[in-house]
């Protein structure tokens, strides 16, 4: 999808753009008289606009909804299709009976003295209930459940689809396949959102693919079998990542580059971290399945009202030539800001407009296809396809083994859900000091490491604490790789290799519901295999160029010099120690 990889970008951008302020620095440094700034793009327009000012504000609250919706259709499913532990075969034959005593007569017991759950006698109860036995026979023949299961719901006290279509035993597999077909719509919804994005503006992107969400989610309170439901969250996966992540890139790109990194993080740190913790607590609260899937996708309808209250974006329709209208919006946020742009300023900034435009037609000249064309550009692209790929599949692993740790899911969902704040905290305050390379590098290393360790202490309490803290490192490296490739990637061809970078960790996600899976063998797969997966991602970033502080590549020839003058070794805070501050130069 175009347009979140796009966020990168902007997040990236400001040492990149921010031209006017280096001129100046330069001309002090020089001994001689500032000149002017010159406007050679948007960014050099914030001082005179504001830029973290009141309409920014009221345009960072107005992410709430939508960092609300992202939310609900990215984890909703995890409580539609959640099974309790226990389950066992149903004998219509002994309905009668009481549930304790039904299952004494009729489930074998396994060696560990707890009940079968996919298997039952074989024998005529009709004639053993007129024998009037009560106490089962361990030479009785055994088969497999053949028709219905009945549940303890104690440790999840509502039906949901998963055990109201029995989907276990033979069919246990079923919420997995279902959480795949998930992830294959988001693939097609990032590439016609995508699409929709570029060809018709961000605003019909954002209703669109929230409508698509709304839509699709309820129709899922209707599904009555396994393909209907895989087709309605097809559909709602269609809305996957795009229904926030455009209008996170509208915000961003209206906040003064000072602001950026703060906006960015903290409206996934507070909004998104808040509304998914959320989730478990109104699945509770209805106890039905039906109804919170209602809930969580009936808001998202409030996104008919986008076009009232969300600006569209000045740089995209500026790229569509459609300068006069981004003019508008940008006199909008000079009225409400209560700022004054002088008429000079307007003008030159127009004219610069008018030079953007054109070099934007340039830039459709180049496909993705050129990031490999050339020796290190090639190398460095690769990398970041797996490395994305690895973070991808950590992150959304951890997400959905939180019902493999041996606690209360919904407890344990909500702790290892708030985690994404002090890490996005952390990364706020460390992510332009230590760097892009090593925080990542260290981020999936711990990642993996404590994943390792979850396997090696007793289930329960222990691993659960171990995992969680593997949860909250690989919520510092997603963050991360949001930025850092489009950091390194040349902005001849930035938005369409983001793309595809996005679109394989799609792809790679779809075997995660799959790797958790793993756990009806044994707890400790899933964790095992997420903790190679990530100290293999986390090894790769070492072989990437670090970014922090470096002028983003602009052509193909600039993507394949980048970082030649680095060492292995090299450290950009031991650096910056030796350095200079560029405010007592002068």
């Amino acid at each position: 999808m175009e347009s979140h990889e796009k966020v990168v970008e902007v997040l990236g951008g400001s040492r990149d753009l921010d031209h006017g302020q280096i001129e100046m620095q330069n001309t002090r440094v020089n001994g001689s008289r500032p000149s002017k700034p010159q406007l050679k793009d948007l960014d050099d327009l914030f001082p005179y606009i504001g830029e973290f000012g009141w309409y920014q504000r009221i345009l960072f609250l107005l992410m709430i909804p939508y960092s609300f919706f992202f939310a609900f259709v990215y984890f909703s499913q995890i409580f539609m299709t959640i099974v309790p532990e226990e389950h066992w075969c149903f004998v219509p034959e002994l309905a009668n009976l009481t549930v304790e005593e039904r299952r004494y007569l009729s489930i074998p017991m396994k060696d560990d003295s707890k009940y079968e759950k996919c298997h039952v006698y074989d024998v005529d109860w009709s004639k053993v209930l007129d024998t009037g036995v009560l106490t089962p026979d361990s030479n009785w023949p055994v088969k497999k459940c053949e028709q219905q299961w009945e549940y303890n719901y104690t440790d999840v006290p509502y039906e949901t689809i998963a055990s109201q279509l029995d989907w276990v035993c033979d069919r246990d597999n079923y919420a997995a396949t279902a959480q795949s077909v998930f992830f294959c719509g988001s693939i097609i919804g990032g590439l016609i959102f995508g699409w929709v994005a570029d060809k018709f503006g961000r605003v019909p992107a954002i209703l669109g693919t929230n409508m698509a969400g709304f839509l699709a989610g309820v129709g899922t309170a209707f599904a009555n079998s396994f393909w209907s439901f895989c087709l309605c969250r097809f559909l709602v996966g269609l809305a996957y990542d795009n229904c926030f992540m455009v209008m996170y890139i509208v915000v961003v790109e209206y906040v003064g580059p000072k602001w950026r990194t703060f906006v960015a993080n903290m409206s996934i740190a507070v909004y998104f971290t808040f509304a998914a913790c959320l989730l478990p607590w109104i699945a509770l609260a209805v106890a039905d399945w039906k109804m919170y899937t209602l809930i969580t996708s009936v808001p998202l309808v409030l996104a008919i009202f986008t076009p009232c209250v969300v600006p569209e974006s000045a740089r995209w329709l500026i790229s569509q030539g459609r300068i006069d209208e981004a003019l508008k919006i940008l006199k909008k946020f000079e009225r409400i800001n209560k700022k004054k742009i002088p008429d000079e300023i307007f003008k030159e900034f127009k004219d610069t407009a008018t030079k953007i435009a054109k070099a934007e037609e340039e830039i459709r000249n180049y496909s993705f296809l050129d990031l490999f064309k050339t020796p290190r550009l090639r190398r460095h692209s690769l990398l970041l396809l797996v490395i994305w790929m690895s973070i991808a599949m950590v992150f959304d692993g951890h997400v959905r083994n939180v019902g493999s740790l041996g606690l209360d899911i919904f407890l344990t969902f909500t702790v290892a859900t708030a985690t994404e704040f002090p890490a996005d905290v952390l990364l706020t305050l460390t992510l332009d000091i230590v760097g892009r390379r090593w925080l990542a590098f260290g981020s999936m290393l711990l990642s993996g490491i404590f994943s390792f360790l979850a396997t090696t202490v007793p289930h329960g309490v222990p691993s659960a604490t171990l995992a969680i803290i593997g949860r909250f490192a690989v919520n510092i490296s997603f963050n991360i790789g949001m930025q850092y490739a489009a950091e390194l990637l040349p902005t001849v061809v930035r938005a369409q290799g983001l793309a595809l970078i996005h679109i394989t960790g799609y792809v790679a996600t779809i075997l995660v519901p799959y790797i958790v899976y793993l756990a009806t063998i044994s707890p400790i797969i899933p964790l095992l295999i997420l903790g190679t997966i990530g100290i293999f991602g986390g090894c790769l970033c070492l072989c990437l160029p670090e970014s922090l502080g470096k002028d983003m590549p602009q052509t193909l020839q600039d993507g394949e010099n980048y970082g030649k003058e680095q060492k292995f070794w090299d450290f950009p805070c031991f650096k910056r120690k030796n350095q200079v501050p560029v405010e007592n130069r002068y």
